[in-house]
């Protein structure tokens, strides 16, 4: 049986990108909260989401930009 993964770890402020592009047709997201839901705010339109960690998880594609944090 295989190991679960470990979370995947998110600061504020990195950029990233998600599976599917938000409506508005940005595919670049903002963490804006952290903790057992994720929030998000759309780079295109500044719409914000709270996902919870494993569908982000599922979702997550890469990162764009790291923050410093």
């Amino acid at each position: 049986m295989a190991e679960p993964s470990p979370p995947l770890e998110l600061n504020l402020g990195d950029r990233l990108t998600l599976a599917k592009p938000h409506p508005c047709g940005s595919r670049g997201w903002l963490v804006v909260r952290v903790g057992a839901d994720i929030g998000l705010q759309c780079e295109g339109c500044n719409h914000r989401v709270l996902l919870e960690r494993p569908h982000l998880e599922r979702r997550f594609r890469g990162f764009i930009e790291r923050s410093e944090a």
